[in-house]
């Protein structure tokens, strides 16, 4: 086996990767390093990890910890990024960074096609910050994406698959209108994990993730993540990057850019030592020590999840009380092309429907059925369920549910990885009692 993680394929990486055995104690696993601070040999060493001229010494764990650094290893190399930082939930993974990019005055672009939290932290949190956020009318639309930058604007953002409409974002195409109005493009990878697309082969290049989720896989941790691909190349217009290319005033006028562009690190450095730094949302390191535990089976999970919502997928079509399921992975998808172009190995496991019968049968299936836990998260092992107009997205308008793709008698549902057989029957008993 080589010793270039690189050169290893996935399911030796989401093992391996970034770890070694511990060198005290010989602890083959990841230990917990369930500590606030660290010891420096003397000042001279203190110094240098304050200054940043020592990149490998942990100062303290609101900005780094052993455990916590191995699970960021790892995810870049999964993802094929130049460097990641882990933060304490997958919203605040969104949210810094986008604030890594942009800040009062400056402008984003998106998709509307977005988890309902997600869009709420865009258009009402991020206008309290001075940010400004347009929304596609449609991401399909790629004039739409060209219409609406402005000369501030510092992004664009969508998901590689939204939640929980099921659309493909077109990531070659949204990549290279970002990249020809000098903008990183942004994607929210969530759904599908690296095992089943790595959005920086087609052009993104900034991958956040919750890592609550599927990387996580067992509903236990709060987690999230940033991942740089290293290779947007802010230097060439750095008065409209200030924040990556200018002198730092809290680094001794520093420039993250001139130090460690050169290293893939310039955009995750910055995120790390001023956002995490002076924000303070940092994971805890036993929650990064659960998510090594489900990196290690990502892609056997993976596997699974996916089979078991195509399987779901197709029977809940069949069904004569459902109007329309929400799966790229249903060759009577919209987006069925673009799956088999992004997701060769499958559509992941979030799916949705609607009810015939609307609003009020929504309810009555959620509250029927008993195998699917009902409850506002994706990606455990167990099979979840939700009524997103009344509570993931109930914070929308009509309006902007519809282009989510949220409607009154939308059902979304997380394929866990429980026999099939018994996942359907469950739903047949959650479409008896939608019917009333």
């Amino acid at each position: 086996m080589s010793g270039d993680p690189k050169a290893w394929e996935f399911e030796t990486r989401q093992v391996h990767a970034g770890a070694v055995p511990d060198p005290g104690t010989g602890a083959r696993a990841v230990p917990i390093h369930q500590t606030a601070g660290y010891v420096y040999r003397d000042t001279a060493h203190a110094a240098a990890a304050f200054a940043l001229d020592d990149l490998t010494t942990h100062a303290y764990t609101r900005l780094s910890n052993p455990t916590t650094a191995v699970a960021e290893e790892r995810i870049a190399a999964l993802e094929g990024g130049s460097a990641a930082v882990a933060v304490a939930s997958g919203q605040a993974a969104t949210a810094l960074a986008l604030l890594n990019l942009a800040r009062a005055g400056d402008h984003v672009v998106a998709s509307p096609s977005l988890y309902g939290g997600t869009r709420t932290l865009l258009e009402h949190t991020f206008a309290d910050f001075g940010i400004a956020v347009t929304f596609v009318d449609d991401p399909d639309d790629l004039a739409a994406w060209y219409s609406a930058v402005r000369p501030g604007t510092k992004a664009m953002f969508g998901e590689s698959v939204g939640n929980p409409r099921g659309n493909v974002l077109d990531i070659e195409a949204v990549a290279r209108i970002a990249h020809e109005v000098g903008v990183p493009l942004v994607v929210d990878n969530t759904v599908p994990t690296p095992y089943l697309l790595r959005p920086f082969e087609h052009g993104a290049d900034i991958v956040v993730h919750s890592t609550t989720k599927f990387l996580s896989g067992h509903g236990t941790g709060i987690g999230g993540v940033v991942v740089d691909g290293g290779r947007f190349d802010f230097g060439a217009d750095p008065d409209r990057w200030p924040g990556l290319t200018h002198p730092d005033p809290t680094y001794d006028g520093l420039s993250f850019w001139d130090r460690f562009s050169d290293l893939g690190l310039a955009y995750a450095l910055r995120l790390r030592t001023r956002l995490v730094r002076d924000l303070g949302p940092a994971v805890s390191p036993f929650n990064s020590f659960l998510l090594l535990q489900g990196l290690e089976t990502l892609s056997l999970r993976i596997e699974r999840h996916v089979s078991n919502a195509r399987t779901v997928a197709a029977w809940l079509e069949a069904q004569p009380q459902v109007g329309r399921v929400h799966y790229a992975g249903l060759p009577s998808s919209p987006w069925a092309s673009q799956a088999e172009r992004y997701l060769p190995r499958g559509a992941g496991a979030v799916l949705a429907f609607d009810l015939v019968d609307g609003l009020e049968a929504g309810r009555r299936f959620v509250e029927g059925v008993r195998l699917f836990s009902h409850l506002a998260n994706i990606g455990d092992v167990r099979s979840l369920v939700i009524h997103p107009a009344s509570t993931t997205h109930a914070q929308l308008d009509a309006e902007q549910q519809a282009a989510a793709g949220v409607t009154p008698g939308l059902v979304r549902l997380s394929a866990g990885l429980e026999g099939v057989d018994d996942l359907i029957a469950d739903l047949a008993t959650g479409l008896k009692a939608a019917a009333g």
